[in-house]
């Protein structure tokens, strides 16, 4: 196997990534973040929608772009709607769209090859479409859960499928971590299914390594840090960070973070230092620096903080933190301090009913975008909300799509001058027309 230090941030393969692609969860990066974009960030449903896209069926997955395609997935079949009570029946969907009209390509149907936890409770407020694809260029990889992780060509050829363990945690709530590629492997957090993250081999589909442990409720996707030289992957699981070596799963070193219970944010990438975000019962924040070996925490842990989220993944820019949290709170924390600069409430009272599709759930899912600087901070039910990405909060705008009153659960993708947002019933692609 080629060096993954050599390849991680070159992992598109044969297929070079351009400013317009946003090939996995977060980002090409992990981070969220574009510098610059002429995104318009002011539309509703008669002004700025290029395109939208009826999808099969729901999900709270986001759109990833290559080149001239968008890929989203969702699920049918199974609590999907009234009446779809038959578990076996329940239907993986990997859908490629034209990008510049949003029409249907193909559509990559995965039935159900595990029982999957049933319809209720907490997954009612996710569903069975939550992990976000990931693309090299060449070909298209997916995380079903029970299901395991497959590759598609791209035009819709299935060329493997691998099981990732089918057990479920205590709570029965799913899963929802996004796949990433480092190098020549896609790496899994099947802590649900299997409490390990995995290794496969994108070519074969075959597990290198496994990386297992006691960790169930890791629901974050993983990131990949730089420093000196070293290649870590990085997944927060509770009350510890983990940094592993990507070729092997072999841990290198851990801190003890203190975060209980299930922790859902991805880890923030900052340089040397890692923002972890998450906990429960009560949620929590940390900064942790990086590198050594074993045991780090003594002299890693820069700052703990009771500010927090509990699945939305914060920003980082300029030294602060960015994130509206799932109860509706916009907040930003001075990154080297870990000192609350503001918290505001951007939703007031829930909105009139945040989400969940029995009625319960908090206000937000999805993570914030930051688009040079402004972020997009997508609300389950009362639409967009555009902030100012500055230590003193401002309110820029608010953007509803009326016609749609499903929930919009995924994180938005940006490729170019265009923002491609996804809810229970379509994609739009917001731009100017």
């Amino acid at each position: 196997m080629k060096s993954l230090l050599a390849l991680v941030f070159t992992s598109v393969s044969l297929h070079a990534a351009t400013s317009t692609d946003w090939p996995r969860f977060l980002g090409p990066t992990g981070a969220a973040i574009v510098a610059e974009s002429k995104t318009p960030l002011k539309w509703s449903d008669s002004e700025n929608i290029v395109w939208k896209a009826e999808m099969p069926g729901p999900g709270s997955s986001s759109p990833v772009v290559f080149g001239d395609k968008v890929f989203i997935t969702c699920w049918t079949g199974y609590g999907d709607k009234e009446g779809a009570n038959d578990i076996g029946k329940l239907t993986r969907h990997l859908v490629c769209l034209n990008r510049a009209d949003g029409k249907i390509v193909w559509d990559a149907k995965v039935p159900t090859a595990a029982a999957e936890d049933p319809w209720q409770g907490f997954i009612t407020e996710h569903g069975y479409a939550t992990h976000t694809p990931v693309t090299d260029g060449e070909h298209v990889y997916v995380f079903f859960g029970k299901s395991g992780a497959l590759a598609f060509d791209m035009t819709g050829k299935q060329l493997w499928q691998t099981s990732c363990g089918t057990g479920s945690g205590r709570m029965r709530w799913g899963s929802g971590a996004s796949p990433v590629l480092v190098g020549d492997l896609l790496i899994v957090n099947a802590s649900d299914e299997a409490q390990a993250i995995i290794g496969i081999d994108k070519k074969s589909g075959k597990i290198v390594w496994k990386a297992e442990g006691e960790f169930g409720m890791a629901y974050g996707t993983p990131n990949v840090f730089q420093r000196e030289g070293v290649t870590d992957l990085v997944i927060a699981v509770p009350q510890e960070l983990w940094g592993l070596n990507p070729e092997t799963g072999k841990l290198r070193w851990y801190a003890t973070h203190g975060l209980s219970g299930n922790v859902s944010p991805s880890v923030i990438p900052g340089g040397d230092t890692a923002y972890v975000f998450g906990g429960y019962p009560a949620t929590r924040s940390t900064a942790i620096k990086l590198g050594g070996k074993g045991d780090i925490t003594a002299n890693a842990i820069l700052w703990s903080s009771n500010t927090s989220s509990y699945v939305p993944t914060p920003i980082l820019k300029d030294g602060h933190l960015y994130v509206v949290n799932d109860q509706g709170f916009a907040t930003c924390i001075d990154a080297k301090t870990g000192a609350d600069v503001y918290r505001e409430r951007v939703i007031e009272n829930n909105g009139g009913g945040g989400g969940g599709r029995r009625g319960g759930g908090k206000p937000f899912y999805a993570s914030p975008v930051l688009i040079g600087d402004k972020l997009v901070c997508v609300s389950r039910k009362n639409g967009a909300y555009i902030l100012a990405a500055k230590p003193k909060y401002e309110l820029i705008g608010h953007n509803v799509l009326s016609l749609d009153g499903s929930q919009f659960n995924g994180t938005p993708a940006v490729s170019g001058d265009q923002l491609l947002l996804r809810s229970d019933k379509a994609v739009y692609c917001i731009g100017m027309k």
